[in-house]
């Protein structure tokens, strides 16, 4: 296969899909709408699993495992959430295949072993978890629940894409139980703080936090935190989100505790998630035609070095200096492949390192090792420098700090430059169709007014930012009263 991609201006969604397939992330599996994630992408994931786990814990969270199956009653227990997720449900109804008579070699479902309450497969799993929570919360010694999960879910999408949106993905899931309204709301608040920082310090993408509107929401929650952002074709893209459920699990569920007064009462509630879409995000906001452009601090690789030679004698003498350089650079906790494999010739390594998104490569040859010297590339800037082999260890940290700050920078900059105001609907659609991105515009609070901007233009309210200010004006579409901007965008 043709490692060339095609690129970014001819057809956005095809080098995107490319990519993916390309650099050896993932595949489509047998299963429609699912996918295969290949040991490359999986090592990505694994980081920032790594890193988000880290950061939960700090902030008091433990993990912890619930079942992948909940029964439809409980399902059904908060009407609000199970009438958001039911189109989207997987059902299981029987529990034994049996050989199909009319046809040898063949099952069929065996008629007998219906289930006696339907099965769904978890879109989300605030039924599961709270109809637990019951058992485990009855004082207020037992709160804050801090509870994480890490798991598959399925919604049955009927378009799907790899990493962006899948039938089936991997998450995680947090499901946190407060005594008071207010510790409810600022937990919500905190854990959608969290998703910025890793976004922004890992991810090296740029997000803009708010509120979602309410026909925005999670299904079942009173308020949705939501981190946007914005891809280099100018859609957006919601990295994250955290809700703040109020007490509307806890009475489906009957979860009451004793407070300090001895009295009854419903417990507050939260739920918050980042998925797999996060590595659909991290390829969309830094790569280009050639590849992958992955951040230092999530490339399953941050160094490769290649041996160039003629005879397995000068082989012999870069293996000797690559392997001190392995050594230094692993004593930095920096990862680094020591790419030797005869199978390939330098330029085939060079091809794929670079499709593959690795921060810099080292070339070392006979020549190099007579100079002292080796030749540095830099995947984000396509780069190369001949830089002196002592004192090696102490560039290669300089540059992977200087490489990620350089992808934030050009992501915050792209972003900033495709945040548009405007104050009418003309100047609305021409900013969508022409110039893309953001859009700041007043709007009238009506779920009515976003519905008919939706219908027109297929722009959506991505959020009320949290820092916005409030400021009198008309709504861009009806010229009804608005206090304040929101932004909208074409989104993912």
């Amino acid at each position: 296969m043709s490692k060339k991609l095609t690129s970014r201006a001819e057809d956005y969604s095809k080098w995107y899909n490319e990519l993916v397939v390309k650099a050896d992330l993932a595949e489509n599996s047998a299963v429609r709408g699912c996918m295969v994630i290949k040991p490359y992408g999986y090592a990505i994931w694994e980081k920032m699993q790594a890193e988000l786990d880290k950061m939960f814990k700090e902030t008091g969270h433990q993990n912890a495992y619930f079942p992948l199956f909940v029964p439809k009653s409980l399902f059904e227990a908060e009407e609000k959430n199970a009438e958001g997720f039911a189109k989207e449900c997987a059902i299981v109804t029987h529990y034994r295949l049996q050989n199909d008579p009319d046809k040898p070699g063949k099952l069929r479902v065996d008629p007998e072993a219906k289930l006696e309450e339907e099965l769904i497969v978890r879109p989300t799993s605030e039924a599961i978890i709270w109809n637990t929570y019951r058992g485990w919360i009855q004082s207020y010694r037992d709160l804050p629940l801090l509870i994480n999960q890490w798991a598959n879910v399925v919604r049955w999408e009927m378009r799907t894409r790899l990493f962006l949106r899948t039938a089936e993905f991997l998450w995680q899931e947090g499901h946190t139980a407060h005594a008071t309204k207010q510790e409810a709301v600022t937990e919500a608040a905190l854990m959608n703080n969290v998703y910025a920082t890793f976004v922004e310090n890992f991810m090296a993408i740029p997000v803009i936090q708010g509120l979602k509107t309410e026909s925005e929401r999670f299904a079942g929650a009173e308020e949705t935190y939501c981190i946007e952002a914005l891809m280099q074709d100018g859609k957006a893209l919601q990295a994250g989100t955290s809700h703040f459920l109020g007490q509307n699990f806890a009475k489906a569920f009957d979860v009451k505790f004793a407070n300090k007064e001895g009295k009854q009462d419903y417990v507050w509630a939260t739920s918050w998630g980042v998925s797999t879409r996060l590595m659909g995000a991290l390829i969309m906001t830094h790569s280009d035609d050639h590849g992958l452009v992955l951040p230092p601090s999530l490339a399953p690789n941050q160094v490769v070095i290649v041996p160039i030679y003629k005879s397995e004698e000068d082989l012999n003498a870069i293996t000797e200096v690559a392997n001190g350089i392995l050594s230094d650079l692993r004593g930095k906790n920096i990862t680094v492949k020591y790419d030797n494999r005869t199978t390939h010739r330098p330029g085939a390594k060079f091809a794929q390192h670079e499709l593959q998104g690795v921060p810099l490569r080292i070339a070392i040859g006979a020549r190099d090792l007579a100079n002292g010297t080796v030749e540095i590339a830099r995947r984000d800037t396509l780069t190369k420098e001949v830089t002196a082999l002592d004192g090696i260890t102490q560039k290669i940290e300089g540059l992977l700090k200087e490489i990620q700050e350089a992808l934030f920078s050009k992501a915050l900059d792209f972003r900033n430059s495709h945040i548009t105001k405007v104050d009418n609907f003309d100047e609305f659609k021409e900013v969508l169709e022409t110039k893309t991105g953001f859009i700041s515009a007043h709007w009238d609070g009506t779920p009515e007014t976003e519905d008919k901007i939706k219908e027109l233009t297929k722009a959506t309210i991505r959020c009320i930012p949290l820092e916005s200010k409030e400021e009198i004006g008309v709504c861009v579409y009806t010229g009804n009263p608005s206090k304040r901007r929101v932004l909208f965008a074409k989104a993912y």
